[in-house]
């Protein structure tokens, strides 16, 4: 933590350090994209009053931009630095007003801050702006339209506000703002958060608590709004074609049952991160972010229990870095792994996050005393493996011992290290330590007892410091070889974790290896699984029962979760969507024979005794972004892959949709000989349609033979009346139309079905062709 400034270098620099030593708290501080203007919002606090002021950096003669009111006028609400549509790079300050007065201010060299234009962003004059936002050269706004009444109904005063979207644009002719364009109308208070491509709608703490349980995102290109539940995700998405669907009332119409069941939001501060999510803060001091998608992701918990209701946390994202200052502690959290990088603990409880410009791996923080930079970069000599290698250890051996512990007091690495009562870590730490050191330094005295156990895991010890090895080469190789090193690296990777358990965090790591290098994983799961094709062109797969297992398993809902984390097997399978379609059903089929000799069809232990694997993989086919007409054909083969009866009774339906008859009949006679029981539900769909239209008329000759023997010439002329199309015009025999069924092409199956011996009739066919019938006439007795 470093000075980069005592504040002198800006303009009225002493004025700034004075204001900030006074203990006057700005309540809102801003820089400029190009980081040269410091903008500070000062509330009302007596006895100074409450102003806008701008500070300028390396100050250049001229005027200065600084803006005071009196309290009974309307304060500011938004100072919003718009990109100029006209010059690329350009940008102008929006002062917003309460009341919907905006200026709108243009920064020259060597002249200063010059005013452009005054406007009017609301259109009633009772209108008072609550909440602003910018995205672009935009402006999206919460407004609150009073009721005219003075003793209106309390329920349509709740739904009183209105979000509204209006883009600048600055001229050479001044500037112009377009027409008002409704977001949301009649809809409860809400906060207007903008990241580069949505809008966050979050509700206000004085808001009802019905409205309160849930999220709204806006997506302006698309017109479309996304409603999400932190404690479900995604709710509903619904696409607004027209102004008049843009009502808040209409808007949850489908989704308020679904939403009375939830449970108020619990957030205490909330601001949008570098990469477009919206991170929240609850009062317990959880920090979570909120994706685009609706779905939510746990970061990091705050030290120190629950949150004051008056206390200050300030977020920003710096890269994959989030930094966060509470009450004078400065976190730096991974926001990709959720973990602690750096607690620093600051002199001054009150600072405020500037944009480092052109420094990613560094944070400057405003303060009473100057800027300061935190810098966050390694060290080059701290990437030596030995201690982090060790330590991780000792915090997987705390996981997997507090796993088995009947004791509720958390386990943590000093008491293992210290206790005594476990030596499988304390040995294992000591083995890494005396294998790691010795190539570079002369191997030290291991313990006699130690020997034997670094034998038995000399070979896994290569292995892994061949890996770390070739993960160093990942980090150091040029662009033009980091391709080649990923491919062997997600390859090792996904080897070794079908090699271990497969529990959240293995699960986890494996989807975001699978989103990272898709090829790269689908080319390593095709080597783990040793998928290949034999001489006659099926699919084969040589993988040993354990991988099948772990390939195979349906983890519960509660331990996935629902932020988008994916068991194994949908990840396989969106991989053969991607790069090898063609495989799919194959691998479906595969899956299933190998489940078929691994569990009973009933068992509730196996991967099929919650959901069906061709369900499962049809649930993968219908996340697809764009539906094709390959995917039709490859939800046929999937369903017909399973040779299950209801699958195979819902491909044929899907095929009679589609007018295919060709296929119609040849998946009927493949799958008649399954079960008779399927064999008559196949025939009497078909008979069904054979009566409804002539389709099947050319083929008729190959469905006569498929008639189950149980069925009578009663049965199927009972069939066939159920499903005659209903005519409007003169009866069958004198009809015009060419569809009708007629006697003649029935007669040939009602004539097979009543030539076909009947069962009571084999009964007796031994007696019947026995050579002794009739018995002989018996001696008369004189």
């Amino acid at each position: 933590l470093r000075q980069v400034s005592d504040l002198s270098d800006f303009s009225r620099g002493h004025w700034l350090r004075e204001l900030l030593c006074r203990g006057e708290e700005p309540s809102h501080v801003q820089s400029s994209p190009d980081g040269q203007h410091l903008l500070l919002l000062q509330k009302s606090r007596p006895p100074t009053l409450p102003r806008v002021v701008a500070f300028q950096r390396h100050s250049i003669a001229g005027a200065d931009l600084e803006r005071s009111w009196q309290p009974p006028q309307p304060a500011v609400v938004g100072l919003l630095f718009l990109q100029s549509s006209v010059i690329l790079g350009s940008w102008v300050l929006a002062v917003v007003w309460e009341h919907g007065r905006t200026e709108i201010w243009h920064f020259v060299v060597a002249v200063g801050w010059q005013l452009l234009q005054t406007l009017e962003l609301c259109q009633g004059a009772r209108a008072r702006v609550v909440s602003v936002c910018s995205q672009g050269a935009s402006l999206v706004w919460c407004e609150e339209r009073p009721p005219l009444g003075a003793h209106s109904d309390m329920t349509k005063c709740a739904f009183r506000f209105c979000v509204c979207a209006r883009a600048l644009e600055v001229g050479e002719q001044g500037v112009q703002l377009s027409a008002v364009s409704i977001v949301l109308h009649n809809s409860p208070e809400y906060q207007v958060l903008a990241s580069p491509q949505h809008i966050f709608l979050v509700p206000a703490a004085a808001g009802f608590a019905t409205t309160s349980k849930f999220l709204l995102i806006w997506h302006p290109e698309k017109a479309k709004f996304t409603i999400t539940a932190p404690s479900a995700g995604f709710i509903h998405r619904k696409v607004l074609r027209s102004s008049s669907e843009s009502d808040f009332r209409k808007l949850l119409l489908g989704s308020v049952g679904l939403l009375s069941g939830f449970a108020p939001l619990d957030i205490h501060t909330s601001t949008v991160s570098s990469s477009g999510g919206l991170l929240l803060v609850s009062t317990k001091g959880s920090v979570s972010v909120l994706e685009p998608d609706g779905t939510q992701r746990h970061i990091f918990d705050l030290e120190g229990g629950p949150l004051a209701p008056g206390s200050r946390v300030q977020l920003k994202t710096f890269g994959s870095i989030l930094a966060c200052v509470l009450a004078g502690v400065l976190y730096l959290v991974d926001q990709n792994s959720g973990r602690l990088i750096e607690k620093e603990i600051l002199s001054i409880k009150e600072v405020h996050f500037l944009e480092s410009q052109g420094e990613e791996d560094s944070i400057q923080l405003l303060t009473q005393t100057g800027i300061y930079s935190f810098s966050f970069s390694k060290p080059e000599d701290s990437s030596r493996p030995e201690p982090c290698l060790v330590e991780m250890v000792f915090e997987e051996a705390c996981r997997y011992y507090q796993r088995r512990s009947l004791s509720s007091s958390k386990l943590t690495v000093e008491k293992l290290k210290k206790g005594g009562t476990f030596q499988a870590p304390v040995v294992l730490a000591a083995i890494l330590q005396h294998s790691l050191h010795q190539k570079q330094k002369p191997a030290r005295g291991l313990q006699d007892t130690y020997t034997k156990l670094l034998s038995t895991m000399s070979l896994e010890l290569q292995s892994y410091m061949s890996l770390e090895l070739l993960k160093t080469c990942v980090v150091c190789a040029p662009e033009s070889e980091v391709e080649s090193y990923c491919k062997e690296l997600v390859e090792q990777e996904v080897s070794r974790i079908l090699q271990s358990d497969m529990d959240k965090d293995n699960l986890a790591y494996l989807n975001s290896v699978f989103a990272s290098f898709p090829k790269a994983a689908w080319k390593a799961t095709r080597s783990c699984l040793q998928l290949q094709q034999n001489e006659d062109g099926l699919l084969v797969a040589r993988a040993t029962p354990e991988v099948w297992k772990k390939v195979l398993c349906q983890p519960q809902l509660e331990e996935v979760g629902q932020n988008g984390m994916v068991p194994l097997f949908e990840l396989i399978c969106a991989s053969f969507l991607r790069f090898k379609p063609k495989w799919l059903p194959s691998f479906v089929e595969l899956t299933q024979q190998y489940v078929s000799n691994s569990w009973s069809y009933s068992s509730k232990e196996g991967p099929e005794g919650r959901i069906p694997l061709y369900k499962r993989a049809l649930g993968v086919l219908a996340r697809k972004n764009k539906h094709s007409e390959a995917d039709d054909e490859m939800e046929l083969e999937l369903l017909l892959c399973s040779k299950r009866p209801k699958a195979v009774l819902q491909a044929l339906h899907l095929l009679i949709h589609l007018k295919q008859w060709q296929r119609v009949v040849e998946v009927a006679e493949k799958f008649s000989k399954l079960s008779p029981l399927l064999n008559k539900e196949i025939f009497t769909t078909l008979l069904a349609e054979f009566a409804q239209h002539r389709e099947l008329d050319p083929f008729l000759n190959r469905l006569w033979p498929l008639c189950p023997a149980e069925l009578t010439a009663s049965d199927i002329l009972t069939v066939v009346l159920q499903h005659l199309p209903h005519s409007q015009e003169d009866p069958v025999p004198f009809s015009s139309e060419r569809n009708q069924l007629t006697v003649g092409l029935l007669k040939p199956l009602l004539q097979r079905v009543v030539q076909r011996p009947s069962v009571q009739d084999e009964m007796y066919l031994d007696t019947l062709q026995s050579t002794t019938f009739p018995p002989p006439t018996p001696p008369r007795e004189h």
